[in-house]
């Protein structure tokens, strides 16, 4: 089994990593990032490119031989739908069963998901959640993780780069250096 765990990565962050690493320990698994080219429920939308989000994730998670990035949703039609993912995924790799790693505040929109009931049959339902705060329960979860607590977000990233402040730290060095070298999220 492989886990894949999906989202903008607009940009990829340490939090992101560190996520990951833990439920790779906990579930024993790989993890690939899939990150999204469109995704249905992002009000906002992405600030930089499915190609730029992709060569990001792919800078992050080099030398980790338990991470990849799976670029799959880049090639589907949009927007990207999670079961449209598994079900490509699938066709592709017959047999090979998926746990589909999903954010505790993602979990809570389930309900609103394209197709939702159709998940069970193409992948295990695994919630991660920060210490003391328990997603909400429904029955397609088949597993809650609980992983440690950071305060990072994407929308931050942006925000500080945009204003000209540091981001070491909160993102890998080489994704810091993709983001100057590139001049993304200056405005």
């Amino acid at each position: 089994m492989e886990a894949l765990l999906g989202g903008s990565f607009d940009p990829v962050h340490l939090g992101h990593l560190i996520v990951a690493e833990t439920l790779a320990d906990v579930l024993g698994v790989s993890v690939r990032f899939v990150p999204a080219r469109e995704q249905p429920l992002k009000r906002s939308g992405h600030h930089a490119s499915p190609a730029a989000r992709a060569e990001m994730l792919a800078l992050a998670t080099a030398g980790n031989p338990r991470f990849r990035v799976e670029p799959i949703e880049l090639e589907l039609p949009t927007p990207s739908y999670t079961v449209r993912t598994l079900r490509a995924l699938a066709a592709r790799e017959s047999g090979n069963r998926f746990a589909l790693l999903l954010g505790a505040d993602v979990a809570a929109e389930l309900d609103s998901w394209y197709e939702v009931n159709a998940l069970p049959e193409l992948a295990d339902v695994v919630v991660f959640a920060r210490p003391g705060a328990a997603p909400g329960a429904h029955p397609l979860i088949s597993r809650v993780v609980t992983v440690p607590a950071l305060e990072i977000s994407g929308t931050d990233v942006r925000a500080r780069v945009a204003s000209g402040r540091s981001i070491r730290y909160i993102v890998p060095d080489r994704v810091r250096e993709y983001i100057t070298a590139h001049g993304l999220y200056r405005h």
